[in-house]
């Protein structure tokens, strides 16, 4: 055992008699400040205790305490741990020639190469020697087949036989329950055993894992409770739900980074060192208003005492596109074919599919080689003039693959630096990180550069100080997914025949011929977007002081807040190939975005042990403060395309500028009282009073309480014999949050805008162009809070020898009086409405949760791990008329809101067939335009008529469950894991076949092989509808059925290969551990699902942002596949 200075001269006082190791355990840590460390199930195996001392060391007390124990300590710094004592095992002497003693050196490390401190041990001896910060020991004169005895905290003893060996490295197996970790939650942090209300403790190193420019994304599948939807995109949107959908807004947590609200998409993956995920009131009250969809809370890495330890983590690359015909779309030949079929008076087509289409000024036509019309010298290009252009194009025979001219490989990087060290007095930590991913959509990208400072200082023996800092600056131009009309919707949209670019090299299109439809070159849209800038500067962090006084007295204040700085420029160039464009004008516009938000939080903090009362108490208070600004300006007409003359003021045409601003404040007092009784009775209250700057003066505040409890049934007597318990909990608790998500910061007021040209007084009949005011948006000061009452159950265990966690939670969710802006008839006028209270929504479900960690034998260990969130979402209460419409589209709104359905239900026509002939026809309900081989549609009041009361709700976008799967084997120096995850019982509209298997959509698009299955008078038992040129009710002129299909799906999301080499040829170089691996990413996705990619992000922002999900108009894929090399670093 390795014992300092400190430990002998530490006076100690107690007087016990027959009492448990716990009571001991609780008086060494309040008289001396030492911290005990123990499993539950070594506490259960301690005799009791009997002794009766003053003032005497504390090393002397240690000793005679566990004199008769079955138990030993281990005292490290501030920390004494405690182990299982080894059986002494007498050496037998054996008249044998005995080699001489040999010097071992050696490394402890855990499955993934990290250092260990543990004691190393030779076995039936005291000979030992305690391992340093990086895992090395150093013992001498050990007999050469001598067996190392490795103990420590958290991990599984091993055995390790020498066999002559002097350059050993010694694997050892984590053994950590969960229920023994430390967890962060609302303004401090407590063991997780002793928590009741419901967190979710992340493994980071499954979330570093995740090759991904956002970290959000890689929570993917990490926690039960969480459902996170990602984009492939570069910077994309993720959807990111604690228990569902809790609004028809905005339903994202409340991201805590370092104890201030922060942006976790843009933090350093490698920064982080603990997620927490807060889900229920117990849990999350304690943040009032801005917990109500939930918390996660992440605190960055700090700086250890010891040596400098610098870090090199670095991963490269490639991001692969679906292969293969992903739109499963015809080739221009079999279109060719198919159009004259449906349309005998195709003038593109009437004498087959011609080699050249061509248009100028009045005229647009085919043609074939040799005629004059495509005589090359007839062509010309003015982009300044386009009514005077004379443009050719060769038509593509074999079919252009617009997808694939869209997507390509592209590489993805990530490279981290950091140095942390410290002594007693002081820690740091500093990084620097580097993240470039292209993406494989042409000219999308996120380039990121970071850095980050952590440091802490410690002023006498109560007083520390601190800070937090981190800066990036990034490069993201962005991509939507928002409509129909995105590059990626118009590649399967506009027809394969056009080429990518016309017979001088300027881009092929639409305008360049008839019946080409009207789709934009989505290749030129993604190579003209390179004129798009969008860069970001974003400083965050606080700094903190603290002070501990009269042993149980804390006081903590912090100070600290984000900064962003958003600026961006777009130069639209004249879309001279499309027919819709064709003679539309350049225009540039430029856009500067200010954020600002600062946090002041204040806490005092009590702690005491009596006997077996354990009492601590929280109080705090807190101040908030976000305010920004937006200014920007566009113009049209510019005579140069060059940078430097991008100009507004060199815009001829349409010039017009805007700014804007906000401002709010939050001010909250708060307060958490927990009590324990003998560590097995757990109550605790937490009470937050907000007043909010975006509510009227009378609903300005809100009090929102809650109430939590446990009990530990392991620490019960009857729970003695019951040896394979390590941990038992039943816990519970309930509570109301408030929320303000879904509302501005002018809501309460009647805004009024002036503008040229919008509020002009005619006065006296004059005609007079004087300058007025207009109302802009209605105000509604009795809007109030929107409360959420959340009921949680759960039980929480660690059996087996603490390799065994599993826990299991039910809750109910009831978000009250739900903001939203209450519809207005027209006869109000253009203002924008209020947002009020006009609903109430219900989640309800299970949380599960296990893991497992174990050996095959002393060289292959493993750990498996499954989560599983299931939940029912349920509108209760909307205001007459019980509903109301979202999702606009061409044929109308997608999704209805309405109470007894979820949040985000597809409401359209029930189709129950296609009608097979006239006699079916005329036996049917009466149908507007009713035909065979059209829709038939159900008629559900039995009124022998389908009308518009005869929709029906067919399926909702929300998962019936949701779960992940984490494995991993380590075998000597290998380490191999992999993490699947997947989503059952979401529907999904594919509305890529509105557009690909219907010709009365619009002229000139691409259509589906599927067609070539359509209904016919000889085929009349297909699925899918006559190909005709036309577009009705009863085709596809209304949202129906046919679009919607199974979006479940199960993927394995990373497959992780790692190998950890001797390090005896690095030692000498500095090297202390380092690790090479290989990954690949989503290696596989299962589905039935026939689009690109079933996992789809919201389609819309703003109040209905949680009613978009699940509408595919051809999002960017996330099921991309992804190959990696990596290595890790320490020296």
């Amino acid at each position: 055992m390795s014992v300092s200075a400190k430990v002998i001269s530490q006076p100690i006082s107690f007087s016990g008699n027959n009492v448990p190791m716990q009571e001991v355990f609780k008086a060494i840590e309040k008289q001396t400040g030492f911290v005990v460390f123990c499993n539950y199930d070594l506490l259960k195996s301690a005799n009791r205790v009997t002794i009766d001392v003053k003032n005497i060391p504390l090393m002397d007390f240690l000793t005679e305490v566990f004199e008769d124990q079955p138990l030993s300590f281990m005292v490290e710094n501030s920390t004494i741990a405690i182990t299982r004592k080894l059986p002494v095992i007498k050496k037998v002497v054996m008249p044998l020639p005995i080699a001489p003693p040999i010097t071992v050196k050696g490394r402890v490390v855990d499955e993934k190469g990290e250092a260990v401190i543990a004691t190393v041990l030779v076995k039936g001896t005291k000979q030992g020697v305690a391992t340093e910060v990086d895992g090395r020991f150093t013992l001498n004169n050990v007999p050469d087949d001598a067996v190392l005895v490795i103990s420590g905290i958290n991990i599984t003893s091993t055995e390790f036989p020498v066999k002559g060996q002097t350059d050993i490295v010694i694997h050892v197996t984590t053994q950590i329950s969960s229920m023994s970790e430390i967890v962060v939650t609302g303004y401090a942090s407590e063991r997780k055993s002793d928590i009741t209300g419901s967190v979710t403790v992340v493994d980071v190193d499954n979330v570093k894992a995740v090759p991904v420019s956002n970290p959000s994304q890689a929570l993917q599948g990490q926690a039960s409770g969480l459902n996170v939807i990602t984009s492939g995109a570069p910077g994309g949107r993720t959807d990111i739900f604690i228990r569902g959908v809790t609004s028809f807004g905005n339903s994202e947590p409340l991201i805590i980074i370092d104890g201030i609200q922060g942006d976790l998409s843009n933090l350093n993956v490698n920064d982080i060192a603990s997620v927490q995920v807060l889900k229920d009131a117990g849990a999350a009250s304690i943040y009032g208003v801005r917990g109500a969809n939930g918390v996660i809370v992440v605190t960055t890495k700090k700086g250890k005492s010891g040596d400098p330890v610098f870090t090199f983590d670095s991963y490269y690359g490639i991001q692969l596109p679906k292969s293969g015909n992903v739109f499963n779309l015809m080739p221009p030949t079999d279109y060719a074919q198919l159009l004259k079929t449906v349309n005998p008076g195709t003038i593109l087509f009437g004498n087959g599919l011609p080699e050249y289409t061509y248009a100028g000024p009045g005229i647009a036509g085919a043609a074939n080689a040799g005629d004059p019309a495509v005589d090359p010298s007839k062509y010309n290009f003015d982009p300044m003039e386009p009514e005077n252009d004379y443009l050719i194009q060769k038509v593509n025979r074999g079919g252009t693959d617009w997808f694939h001219e869209l997507f390509k490989p592209a590489p993805i990087q990530s490279h981290t630096i950091s140095a942390s060290g410290g002594n007693d007095k002081s820690v740091y930590l500093f990084s620097l990180g580097y993240l470039n991913q292209q993406g494989t959509l042409i000219e999308s990208y996120l380039e990121r550069y970071s850095v980050r400072v952590n440091s802490e200082f410690k002023l006498g023996k109560h007083v520390k100080i601190g800070e937090n800092a981190y800066l990036y600056y990034k490069r993201n131009p962005g991509f939507s997914n928002l409509n129909d009309n995105n590059e990626i919707s118009n590649a399967y949209r506009i027809m394969s025949m056009i080429p990518v670019r016309d017979i001088m090299g300027n881009y092929g299109g639409t305008w360049l011929g008839p019946e080409l439809g009207s789709v934009g070159n989505p290749v030129a849209t993604r190579e003209r977007s390179r004129m798009e800038k969008n860069n970001f500067w974003n400083m965050s962090g606080n700094i903190y002081a603290e002070v501990n006084f009269l042993k149980n007295f804390t006081l903590r204040t912090t100070f600290g807040g984000r900064v962003d700085n958003q600026y961006s420029y777009n130069f639209n160039h004249n879309k001279y190939e499309d027919k819709e464009q064709h003679n539309n004008y350049n225009s540039f516009d430029e856009n500067a975005l200010y954020n600002s938000s600062y946090t002041w939080t204040n806490t005092a903090s009590y702690r005491q042990q009596i006997d077996k009362h354990s009492i601590k108490l929280l109080v705090g208070s807190e101040a908030i403060k976000n305010s920004g600004r937006a200014v920007g300006g566009s113009a049209a007409k510019f005579f140069s395309t060059a940078p430097d003359y991008l100009v507004l003021n060199n815009g001829t045409l349409n010039v017009s500028n805007y700014s804007s601003s906000y401002v709010n404040t939050l001010f909250s007092l708060f307060g958490r009282l927990d009590y324990s009784y003998d560590d097995k009775y757990l109550v605790g209250a937490t009470l937050r009073r907000d007043g909010s700057s975006v509510f009227g003066s009378d609903m300005r505040y809100g009090v929102f309480p809650s109430f939590s409890a446990g009990w530990k049934i392991s620490s019960e007597r009857f729970m003695e014999s019951v040896s394979f318990v390590n941990l038992l909990k039943f816990r519970g608790s309930y509570g109301i949050l408030g929320s303000q998500a879904n509302i501005n910061a002018s809501n309460a007021f009647s805004l009024y805008n002036s503008g040229f040209g919008t509020s002009y007084y005619d006065i006296g009949g004059t005609g007079s162009t004087r300058q007025g005011f207009y109302q802009s948006s209605i105000g509604n000061r009795k809007t109030s809070w929107e409360e959420d009452v959340v009921t949680n159950i759960g039980l929480d265990a660690t059996i087996l020898d603490n390799k065994l966690d599993f826990s299991i939670e039910w809750y109910k969710k009831s978000i009250n009086g739900l903001l939203f802006p209450l519809p207005l008839p027209a006869s109000v006028g253009g203002a924008t409405p209020p947002t009020v209270n006009i609903g109430d929504i219900q989640n309800k479900g299970w949380d599960i949760s296990v893991a497992y960690r174990g050996k095959f034998n002393r060289e292959v260990s493993y750990n498996v791990g499954v989560n599983i969130t299931t939940y029912k979402n349920e509108v209760v209460s909307i205001p007459d008329p019980g509903y109301f419409d979202v999702s606009n589209s061409r044929i109308g709104n997608l999704v209805r809101n309405q109470e007894g359905h979820p949040v985000g239900s597809f409401f359209g026509y029930e189709v129950v067939g296609l009608f097979r002939d006239d006699n079916e026809v005329a036996s049917s309900p009466a149908q507007t335009d009713a035909a065979p081989g059209r829709f038939k549609y159900r008629d559900v009041n039995g009124d022998k008529e389908i009308t518009p009361e005869d929709r029906v709700f067919f399926g909702d976008p929300n998962p019936d469950f949701t779960y992940g799967v984490n494995l991993g084997v380590s075998f000597k120096r290998f380490d191999i894991s992999g993490m699947f995850y997947g989503s059952q019982g979401n529907d999904v509209v594919n509305f890529v076949r509105y557009f690909t298997e219907f010709f009365g959509s619009a002229e000139g698009r691409s259509k589906s092989n599927a067609l070539k299955d359509a209904w016919t008078p000889a085929n009349q038992d297909s699925k899918i509808p006559l190909v005709e040129y036309a577009n009705s009710f009863s085709t596809n002129g209304t949202f129906n059925s046919y679009l919607k299909e199974d979006g479940s799906f199960f993927k394995l999301r990373t497959l992780t290969v790692g190998y950890t080499p001797d390090l005896a040829l690095l030692r000498k170089l500095g090297v202390k551990t380092f690790r090479i691996y290989g990954q690949a990413v989503n290696l596989f996705t299962l589905t039935k699902y026939k689009g690109l990619d079933p996992e789809l992000t919201g389609s819309i922002g703003g109040a209905n942002a949680s009613s978009s999900f699940g509408i595919d108009y051809g999002n960017y894929p996330n099921n991309q596949k992804n190959f990696i090399l990596g290595a890790k670093l320490t020296f």
